[in-house]
């Protein structure tokens, strides 16, 4: 199947309230903008570069994700424009995100990544610290930021019960945060496992190849 009819069956199984999080990575701005004419209007990007050079040659309104692992040393090229990092995994990160939102005079939205998987090359929140920056951020630090949610990622794996036991310690984590303040986004699900992700109660998902096709990784 093209983009069309994969995004159409994509959307076709999302449940009204699910967000569609177009992972646009390695793939060409021909095929985002093919999928934005299509009505998608958020998109998500795994590297500062890429997003980059994206950016300036589709349409304003996209609402850009910034997907992958984030250092902090880059935070100021998308502070202007991006509309959310969801891959927040340490204090001295969301720390130069505020900053470099202040700069810009905007608050940027924000997931805190939480470390679900048993991989140990998985980023993420241990969810102790999860906790300990959210309430650091209800006490008022990190002034320019907005924590909208959690991101987490389950592990590589055919063992499907394995993946739904991690989604439900993130959902679990959220629904504790979410009595703190409220949130909006629990992003879980990729490709591979979103229907498993939404059966545990994520309302965002990231999918990727499952709309442009598989990557190429030589390019």
């Amino acid at each position: 199947m093209g983009i069309q009819e994969n995004y159409t069956a994509i959307k076709d199984q999302l449940p009204e309230g699910v967000q569609l999080v177009a992972v646009s990575k390695t793939h060409p701005v021909e095929a985002v903008q093919e999928v934005y004419d299509l009505g998608q209007k958020v998109f998500g990007e795994n590297k500062v570069q890429e997003l980059m050079e994206k950016y300036p040659l589709l349409p304003k309104d996209i609402e850009w994700h910034l997907i992958g692992h984030l250092q902090t040393n880059k935070v100021k090229y998308i502070a202007p424009f991006i509309n959310t990092i969801q891959s927040v995994d340490s204090e001295k990160l969301l720390a130069e995100i505020s900053k470099e939102a202040g700069k810009n005079d905007r608050a940027i939205k924000v997931l805190l990544q939480v470390k679900i998987a048993a991989e140990e090359s998985k980023f993420g929140l241990e969810i102790d610290e999860a906790k300990t920056l959210f309430q650091k951020y209800i006490d008022g630090e990190f002034s320019n930021v907005e924590i909208t949610g959690l991101m987490g990622m389950a592990t590589f794996t055919d063992d499907k019960d394995q993946v739904k036991e991690e989604f439900l310690i993130l959902k679990g984590l959220f629904d504790e945060l979410n009595q703190l303040k409220t949130l909006k986004t629990l992003s879980m699900g990729m490709s591979d496992d979103f229907p498993a992700a939404i059966e545990c109660g994520a309302n965002s998902v990231r999918v990727g190849s499952a709309i442009f096709g598989r990557r190429d990784y030589s390019k």
